[in-house]
């Protein structure tokens, strides 16, 4: 994966930090020697962040072992400066599935703010919070209050905090699930914007949160509503069937021709079994033309490692794997045999035509 290492597989689940946590890291080491000007200083910042991060490690195993319970796997956990994501393969289908799931994180963090704060009364050494500040004070308690910290954000009932699932899973249990997603979206983004108005006239970081907190309520919406859109459609309707493919003989140059000579990005090389190889995509056409040029075999630099789409599939399930394959082409397969493809792209057209028709009055076909 591009701009992220993996720092370890846990529990069967890989975790990945990401190459803008660097930036988290750097601006704690700036300000913690901002403030002391001792490299003791800037290590017990650097220190305090990375357990922090293992606590929202941590925090997303809870939503991934509890998912794991309802059948549902787990891609990766990856690790960014604003917190770490979860990737699992779908959402949870029952309301109740998706609520304990939603409740699993923040529940880790209460367990692990109730064992630290546990310590510090047994030893007698809980200090009074005018004492502490972020660079400053009693290290477990530091971190006993982030584990509060991050159970209170999270709990904000709004995508795409867990609060906002929460609050989704509790209205899907007496009102449809796209109508449920509508509302508890809503609610976010008036949550985002009261937090604008104040990060106005008060604290700027709060204005970075209802930015965050907006953006994740319509994507969250949009993906819902597309999901149901689409719920349903057999691959057959949106796949396309009028394409340009290679040969596993064929060169770079070959496929240079088909690009300039139409609008298909991405080619798949089928054998003359009529079985596919694998994908050319464009971006790795690209960076393959500029370091071997026209004369490399287009087999050295396919991509093999794509699931097939079958014809008989529904949309939905083909959205699916496009997501978590994250390729934007996928082949489609009849009865073994290669019959066409299948981009989000064309899902995205069809839908459009789906919903101009609709606004017309004409028949949408079937």
């Amino acid at each position: 994966m591009k701009w992220q290492w993996k720092i370890g597989r846990f529990f069967g689940i890989d975790v990945f930090v990401h190459a803008t946590f660097l930036l988290i890291i750097g601006w704690v080491a700036v300000t913690y020697w901002l403030e002391q000007r001792t490299l003791t200083a800037v290590l017990a910042g650097i220190g305090f962040i990375l357990l922090l991060f293992l606590f929202v490690v941590l925090h997303e195993y809870g939503h991934a072992l509890t998912a794991r319970k309802y059948g549902i796997q787990t891609r990766d956990i990856t690790l960014y400066p604003i917190g770490g994501v979860a990737r699992l393969e779908r959402m949870p289908e029952k309301p109740v599935e998706e609520l304990w799931v939603a409740l699993a994180g923040p529940a880790v963090n209460v367990v692990l703010a109730g064992i630290l704060f546990g310590w510090l009364l047994l030893t007698n050494t809980l200090e009074p919070l005018s004492r502490l500040t972020i660079s400053s004070g009693s290290l477990i308690e530091r971190l006993a209050l982030v584990n509060l910290w991050l159970v209170l954000f999270n709990l904000v009932p709004a995508f795409p905090m867990d609060g906002g699932r929460v609050l989704r899973a509790l209205l899907a249990m007496r009102m449809d699930y796209v109508k449920a997603t509508q509302a508890a979206a809503s609610i976010g983004q008036g949550l985002a914007f009261v937090f604008g108005l104040i990060g106005l006239f008060g604290n700027p970081s709060l204005l970075f949160i209802a930015f965050f907190v907006w953006i994740g309520a319509s994507q969250e919406a949009s993906m819902v509503q597309m999901k149901n859109s689409i719920s349903g459609i057999p691959v057959t309707r949106t796949m396309l069937t009028d394409y340009k493919s290679l040969s596993p003989d064929d060169t770079l140059a070959q496929a240079v021709a088909l690009l300039l000579a139409g609008s298909q990005h991405d080619f798949p090389v089928v054998d003359a079994r009529g079985q596919v190889a694998g994908i050319l995509e464009r971006d790795r056409f690209m960076a393959a033309l500029a370091q071997h040029g026209q004369s490399a075999r287009v087999m050295d630099f396919i991509r093999k490692d794509l699931p097939p789409v079958d014809s008989y599939d529904m949309l939905e399930n083909a959205l699916l794997r496009l997501q978590e394959s994250g390729a934007r082409t996928l082949p489609v397969m009849h009865a073994g045999q290669f019959v066409g493809l299948i981009t989000a792209e064309n899902i995205t057209e069809f839908l459009m035509i789906r919903s101009a028709l609709k606004i017309s009055g004409a028949v949408i076909p079937s």
